[in-house]
């Protein structure tokens, strides 16, 4: 009897322990939808960005990808993002999709403009730089060096 005693406390001590890791993984992880106010951006290439990867200005996280989908009659990528609410982007703001490093992910860089209108909840960045893979860096560095510019097929 005392055994099956000590069995049921150590099992209760392993499921309160696993429900504490739980809730400390949920409360850190930002799984919750981030609060602010939602802008979208047109992305001819968004290679690497998912709903939840970061939006930042100067390093600093300011929102977060919210949905992202291919627009059917341009072939363009449109992705949503919810900005912070005390962040105030201005109209002339300019999206790019960064990487973190060569193994890095990827996240979407605001470079704020200098234009007294903000974009309103709901607007869209009108400037957007798409994602430039390695290869196509490389490539672009090779033909600098070698003088060669893409000519026309014949």
């Amino acid at each position: 009897m005392r055994r099956n005693l000590i069995e049921t406390v150590m099992g209760a001590v392993v499921l309160l322990v696993a429900g504490l890791f739980l809730w400390v993984a949920y409360t850190t992880a930002h799984v919750r939808a981030p609060a602010g106010y939602a802008v979208t951006a047109i992305f001819g290439r968004a290679g690497g960005i998912t709903v939840g990867s970061d939006v930042r200005i100067s390093g600093i996280k300011i929102g977060a990808v919210t949905d992202r989908h291919l627009d059917t009659k341009s072939f363009d990528a449109l992705v949503t993002m919810t900005i912070a609410q005390d962040v105030a982007l201005p109209e002339d703001t300019i999206a790019s999709i960064a990487s973190e490093g060569p193994l890095g992910g990827r996240y979407v860089r605001l470079e704020p403009g200098n234009a007294a209108t903000p974009i309103p909840a709901g607007g869209r960045i009108r400037e957007t730089r798409g994602f430039r893979s390695l290869e196509d860096q490389v490539g672009e560095i090779i033909f600098l060096a070698t003088g060669k510019r893409d000519e026309p097929n014949r």
